[in-house]
């Protein structure tokens, strides 16, 4: 790969210092946070340090933005998760609500069983939810998808080897 070089501990300290502050601006723009800005452009280099592949030095913001943009779906996916956590939590009696402690372990949870269900396919998806949350029977699930229950059924395994193997 011509160009293409394992990142040394040098190439990756130019790397942070040419790009760091304009990837926190970029980021900037769409978070609207400096300091979720700030952690997020952290967590792309931390990235790149993990990988150290080959990578092209002369396209590096292409490469940041990359990183940066699956970082920023994380982001905004927790923070849906959490804003629906809220509500659930304001709807609930205060005598009833959780610790400060066990909303975070619980939210901690959330974001955990988001990443593992987002590695399904999108329809494999869907069904489990329908079987685990709406409690829908897989007849009842075929039906309203319009599949047949032998679909179901293997929709099902799918789901439930990624969730033995998370496990």
């Amino acid at each position: 790969m011509a160009g293409a070089h394992a990142l040394g501990h040098d190439q990756i300290t130019t790397l942070y210092r040419h790009h760091h502050a304009w990837l926190c601006g970029w980021l900037h723009a769409r978070v609207r946070s400096r300091q979720d800005a700030d952690e997020i452009a952290q967590d792309t280099f931390v990235r790149i340090i993990e990988k150290r592949d080959a990578l092209y030095m002369d396209e590096a913001k292409a490469l940041l933005t990359t990183i940066a943009k699956g970082l920023l779906i994380d982001h905004f996916r927790r923070a849906a998760l959490a804003r629906a956590y809220v509500a659930a939590l304001e709807a609930m009696p205060p005598a009833h609500a959780p610790s400060p402690e066990a909303q975070a372990l619980v939210l901690e949870t959330l974001v955990a069983v988001d990443r593992l269900l987002r590695r399904l396919p999108a329809k494999v998806r869907e069904v489990f939810l329908m079987a685990q949350l709406d409690g829908l029977a897989y007849a009842d699930i075929a039906a309203q998808r319009g599949i047949s229950i032998r679909t179901v059924q293997h929709y099902m395994t799918q789901a439930w080897r990624l969730c033995y193997d998370a496990a």
